[in-house]
């Protein structure tokens, strides 16, 4: 049987719930803790408190809980680069019977990307990071640029980048970014990331060559800073202007604007990337293990924070931009953003969303991730061959992914 809410934040939500109290730990990772504090008191029948980590740590914490089948959260939260292999390494319930009936209410590509590869729903997307280029506008209109014109392609990006170190301007921070963003946003349709549908890899396949290729060009020329992301030094280039660009989700404003940057407002615009790519940079997912106590109160809390009023809360508080569409048609996404000098930027984010193409999330992603992270730092840094490079990432994976 079902109950609705009633009162204070629970006027926003009015969540069906189980009749019985629960205590409902979440384990996550910031900004998720301030979330949970605002809202928690909107789902007063049950006794919520969150198990907070670093993102490296809760991941950490959270593989050896599903091993082990012990020390998990009842509701549990996944950064979208750990969710298909956490998935499909089986530890969590099958959610499909609670979201089936409400899954066209979220980003499509991002409800397939929750899915185990026999079909059924195992995470489901709590916030969305729409594939975006950051730059600044005195680096590009105020210089006489044009935004249009330079994001036409790859190859007008980087000669923007050739223009700018006239000028002892920095195109980007560090050039991986190029090759991580080309090869994530252009797989193909029924192909995972580094795996096809019958589970071979596809690292040496033209998209990862001209990925890797694009970002040693940039290097070569000299035209990033080889600043490592998430570094004091990077986030000194955006206060000091080193770099004009930066490719990111969505979710990267919210960062500049409360602490990597927040006096250089006004500085910055938002586009979409290069030769027009949609992609998905980030995003976050809730599941429930098979360990929990209690699914049925956990599944209370996750449909509580995926609602519409909640979602919408926590673009607010946590600039978590929401997985359910439905927030889009809000009056605040047509609100202009001060420190993108004006930009209607919440409209793009929303129209990258809905042209994002799923993307099959396999068992070997954590491992292929890795060894390509390896094998493009070995191009970069040592100048390797990329085919040399990309051949030995497929080789270890036909040894480590079975």
């Amino acid at each position: 049987m079902k109950i609705k809410l009633k009162a204070g934040i629970t006027a926003l939500s009015l969540v069906a719930t189980t009749l019985f109290a629960a205590d409902i730990r979440i384990d996550g990772f910031p900004d998720y803790d301030t979330q949970i504090n605002a809202i928690k008191s909107g789902l007063p029948q049950h006794n919520i408190t969150m198990l907070k980590n670093n993102h490296g740590d809760h991941h950490n914490k959270l593989k050896t809980n599903l091993a082990t089948g012990t020390g998990a959260g009842d509701v549990v939260l996944i950064d979208v680069g750990f969710v298909g292999s956490f998935v499909n390494a089986g530890g969590f319930v099958d959610l499909t019977k609670y979201y089936k009936d409400i899954a066209d209410d979220y980003a499509s590509y991002a409800v397939a990307a929750g899915k185990g590869n026999d079909g059924k729903q195992y995470a489901v997307p709590v916030d969305l990071g729409p594939g975006v280029m950051y730059y600044r506008r005195d680096y590009m209109e105020d210089m006489g640029f044009d935004i249009n014109k330079v994001m036409t392609d790859w190859d007008t990006y980087i000669d923007y980048g050739r223009k700018l170190k006239e000028k002892d301007i920095l195109l980007i921070g560090n050039a991986s970014a190029l090759a991580n963003a080309y090869y994530r946003f252009n797989v193909a349709d029924d192909e995972g990331l580094y795996f096809d549908k019958d589970g071979k890899s596809l690292v040496t396949s033209e998209r990862f060559v001209r990925a890797f290729e694009i970002a040693k060009t940039v290097r070569d020329e000299g035209l990033d800073g080889q600043i490592s992301e998430w570094t004091e030094d990077w986030y000194s280039g955006f206060r000091d202007g080193k770099f004009a660009t930066q490719m990111s989700g969505a979710w990267l404003l919210g960062h500049l604007k409360n602490w990597i940057a927040p006096e250089t407002s006004g500085l910055w615009g938002v586009s979409n990337l290069p030769d027009g790519t949609y992609g998905s940079w980030g995003g976050s997912y809730l599941a429930i293990p098979k360990q929990a106590k209690n699914p049925e109160a956990s599944w209370d809390l996750i449909n509580y924070m995926i609602s519409q009023p909640i979602q919408l809360a926590g673009f607010k508080n946590i600039a978590a931009f929401p997985a359910h569409t439905g927030t889009y048609n809000d009056a605040s996404f047509e609100e202009p953003i001060e420190f993108l000098r004006g930009q209607k930027a919440r409209m793009l984010f929303a129209d990258i969303v809905e042209n994002v193409t799923p993307v099959t999330p396999m068992k070997g992603d954590l491992i292929a991730e890795d060894l390509i992270n390896q094998a493009l730092e070995k191009v970069l840094d040592d100048g390797e061959d990329i085919n040399k490079a990309l051949k030995d990432v497929e080789n270890q994976l036909r040894r480590r992914v079975r």
